[in-house]
This record gives C-alpha cells, structure tokens and sequence, in this order.
C-alpha cells in the first residue's frame, strides 16, 4: 500500500464517529405498507401520512359483493424523549353490500387507535465500523452485524363507538393493542425489513393475533418500493394478504406513495388499492449529536488529572 493511501486511511480512522438521534434528513414514512418502522420521526418533529383507497370484495359462501373507498390518517409526533413517539392511527370506510335481495351501505371509522412507541434498543448507538489499513478483504466481508434488529414495542388502545358496523359488538369499547417490533438495515442500507408481531383487542370476545414482515428497497436517492406480508387470526375474522408498493420522494420533507393489495383466500377474496402523501415538519428539531469519542477522552483527561495530583 503507498503511503498516500495509509495516510488516508489513517485520517479515516482519526476522524471523530458521531452518533445522531432517530431524525433522519429526509423523511422515513412507514407508507405504503402496513408496518410501523422501530425507530420515532425525533424529538419535536410532527408527521401526517394519509392515503385514499378503493377496495373491492367478493365473498364465495355468503355470496355478496362489496365496494368502496377508505380513507386513512396516521399522525406521529415525536414528544419529550428521542426515542418515544406517539400516535393516532385513524382509518374511514365506506362501502355497499351487494347480494340478491339487497344493498346495504355500511360507513364508520373503522379503525381508531391511539398510542405511543418507544425504542428499547438500537444496534446504531455507540456502533463504531472499524477499517483495517492493510486489508481490502476486510473491509468488504460479511457484516453478521446486520443481523441484530432494532426493537421497539407499541402500546395503545382501539376506541370504537357503538354500533359501529365493522366492529362485532354493538356496544363501544377500549380495549389495548399491543405490538413488538424490530428492524434490519441490510448491505449498504438500501434493504430494510420490518416485523411487526401484535396482540389486538385484548381482552374482548374475539382478541386478534398477528403479524406483518415488510422488505424495502431504495432503488436510488428517491425511489423505493416494497413487498409485505400480513396475516392475522381471530374467530371473529382471519385472513391472509400480499401488497406490494413504490414510493417517490418531493423533498427532503414529503413523499407521495401507491400500493395494491390481495387476500390469499376467497372467504371474502379482497382486492384494493390506494396513494397517498406523506409530510413532516422538523423545524424545531434539534440535533441530537454524541461524539463517541468523548468517553475515552474523559478518562484519559481524569487519569491525567490524577497523576497530576500524585505527583
């Protein structure tokens, strides 16, 4: 190796590693898909991500048809800590019912939880890659790091009015939603998966278990798309889906989205499909920047100090 590129990487090596909060520089929106990312939009930042969607479904058994439209709204606003978040997830449908004898309409919100996220560990915090100077192969090996997840768990509550049509009691509720969720970063980055495990409607006649597995690729600096799974299981109602999506990012604060999606069984078979926007505003956002070094340079300067007086 010449001695202009061990000077370089010894600079490299020299410059101090930094460690910043879950603020990113541009936005990270958990749209078009289903699951909630582990990491929080930052301390002071409020985003808004909505979309619009018509569904269409078809029920072999029952033999009726349905379509309509949704509407949904998640509002996240990061609140006295870095890594703590809350949220309102709101969700509007309308749709007809369509069977030999009859039309119904059937309209309501018919998701309405609110609750808050926290993130418990971050494999990012105090990660420091190291670069070895005499090694290429190195460099370039398999990080089995990328295999440790963050995790972050959700809790919150489903409000629901009464006589709600989408919900199987005609009396209002509250009852806890509960969620475990963690997060891959892998090769450079531009492949993120997401998991989402989750316990809903706790405590009521039919409680839901679930689980939704996201894989995002950034394609370049403002396209990405994704594929995802969901599955959930209640003897109330049980389905399996596939959706798969894009996203394009404005700016550095706004990105604009498109999905469609599909049950994997006919008992109703669903199909439907939507876009939407999201948007953030981070003006009082306040970096949060630790330099990892700092540790070390403080119990040099106290052994220093020591010796000093020692002597």
């Amino acid at each position: 190796m010449s001695k202009l590129k061990l000077l370089i990487f010894s600079a490299l090596i020299l410059i101090p590693n930094f460690h910043y909060g879950q603020h990113t520089d541009q936005i990270n929106s958990n749209r078009p898909g289903e699951t909630m990312s582990a990491f929080s939009v930052g301390k002071s930042v409020f985003q808004v991500e909505t979309g619009i969607y018509g569904i269409t479904e078809k029920h072999d058994l029952l033999n009726y048809d349905a379509n309509g439209f949704g509407v949904d709204m998640t509002l996240r606003w990061g609140l006295f800590l870095e890594k703590l978040e809350l949220i309102a997830d709101l969700q509007y449908q309308n749709e007809t019912f369509t069977t030999k004898f009859s039309n119904t309409n059937k309209a309501a919100l018919k998701q309405t939880v609110l609750g808050a996220k926290y993130l418990i560990y971050d494999p990012f915090k105090d990660y420091e890659k190291k670069i070895n100077i005499y090694s290429w192969k190195a460099n370039h090996a398999f990080n089995w790091d990328q295999f440790i997840p963050a995790v972050a768990v959700f809790a919150g509550a489903n409000i629901t009015s009464s006589n709600n049509p989408y919900y199987f009691s005609p009396e209002g509720d509250i009852s806890p939603k509960i969620m475990l969720i963690t997060q891959n970063h892998f090769g450079d980055g531009t492949w993120v998966f997401v998991t989402n495990t989750i316990a809903d409607y706790i405590g009521t006649d039919y409680p839901s278990y679930g689980y939704v597995l996201t894989l995002t690729k950034g394609f370049n600096d403002k396209w990405s798309g994704f594929i995802e799974n969901q599955g959930f299981k209640s003897d109330f109602y049980s389905d399996a889906i596939v959706r798969g999506g894009a996203a394009y990012l404005i700016n550095k604060d706004m990105q604009i989205d498109a999905s469609i999606s599909s049950s994997l069984k006919n008992t109703p078979s669903i199909l439907y499909g939507g876009i939407g926007i999201s948007w953030r505003y981070d003006a009082n956002y306040k970096e949060v920047r630790i330099n990892l070094d700092n540790n070390d340079s403080d119990k040099k300067a106290k052994r220093k100090a020591k010796k000093t007086k020692k002597g």
